[in-house]
């Protein structure tokens, strides 16, 4: 399947009927406890358009790469997974943020490559990556730090974190910044979530973690393939990593395709994956995921 060019996709591209029938995000409810029919409805059109473009055969970080762009202009929208007090999948294709247009598009993707695209497959799958060991069992059950995210999804077989054997260095950070910063999650009130994202926090801890520092992104690009996932790396105290996104190919160029909280929609880059990076003074460099062939 030929690729298309990312500035005019939304034009020429078969799958730009998502678009035009896609809900406003401000016509939807924000007291939805999971999610709505809205999310049904579309979570079936995209299935439909990406089995008809026939997609399937293509090679994973391809098929990420064209669910990606058929998010493209959605609206950015922080903090959809923490609406509620008590744990449950909730599902937003209308308003993503950084982390959630990742697991939209992995999901979606490994969905096509497994020929399994009901509705209540997407959610089993959204499930199993957005958790540990995708089991639902409250707050702290979820993977709330990236780091951690890629670990456990390694374990599942999902991803492969490729980060030091492409030229990584060591990480070394102790992360604590959500037991430290208690007041900003209003779910470690509950002691038994704040003990259970403690423990989160002591695994962490004691594992080993690589990055790829600002300066050297560049010179890495050939080993780097779209559909790979980043996570980029921060100063801040106690943090892992501040976003997330996925690469995107395109005319030679290695760029950045996620959920801005800038540009307040889904986008992919102008500027190449570096110089993206090296634009936030906060930000030290990138972890990388490479999504597992099926």
């Amino acid at each position: 399947m030929s690729k298309i060019s990312r500035r005019k996709f939304i034009k020429s591209s078969a799958l730009s009927a998502i678009f035009l029938s896609a809900i406003p995000q401000t016509l939807k409810s924000f007291n939805r406890p999971f999610w709505d029919d809205y999310d049904e409805i579309l979570c079936k059109k995209k299935f439909k358009a990406f089995i008809d473009a026939g997609i399937k055969s293509e090679p994973i970080g391809d098929v990420i790469a064209e669910v990606g762009k058929s998010f493209i202009d959605t609206d950015y929208v922080a903090g959809t997974l923490d609406k509620n007090m008590s744990e449950s999948l909730v599902i937003d294709l209308t308003g993503l943020d950084c982390v959630t247009f990742v697991e939209n598009c992995l999901t979606f993707a490994r969905c096509i490559k497994l020929d399994k695209t009901t509705f209540d497959d997407y959610k089993s799958e959204l499930k199993k990556i957005r958790y540990r060991d995708g089991l639902i069992d409250g707050y702290s059950s979820r993977l709330h730090y990236f780091c951690d995210w890629i670990w456990d999804n390694e374990a599942k077989g999902i991803v492969k974190n490729i980060t030091a054997e492409i030229g990584g260095v060591e990480y070394s950070k102790n992360i604590n910044f959500m037991t430290t910063h208690t007041k900003a999650y209003k779910q470690l009130a509950n002691s038994t979530e704040l003990d259970g994202v403690k423990a989160a926090e002591e695994a962490i801890n004691s594992r080993n973690y690589y990055f790829i520092p600002t300066n050297d992104i560049s010179r890495l690009y050939d080993l780097m393939k779209t559909g790979d996932i980043i996570a980029t790396t921060t100063n801040i105290k106690g943090l892992d990593v501040t976003h997330t996104g996925y690469i995107y190919k395109e005319n030679g160029g290695t760029f950045f395709m996620h959920a801005s909280s800038k540009s307040k929609k889904v986008i992919i880059s102008n500027e190449e994956l570096q110089d993206y990076v090296a634009s936030d003074s906060k930000k030290t460099g990138i972890m990388i995921a490479r999504p597992m062939e099926i």
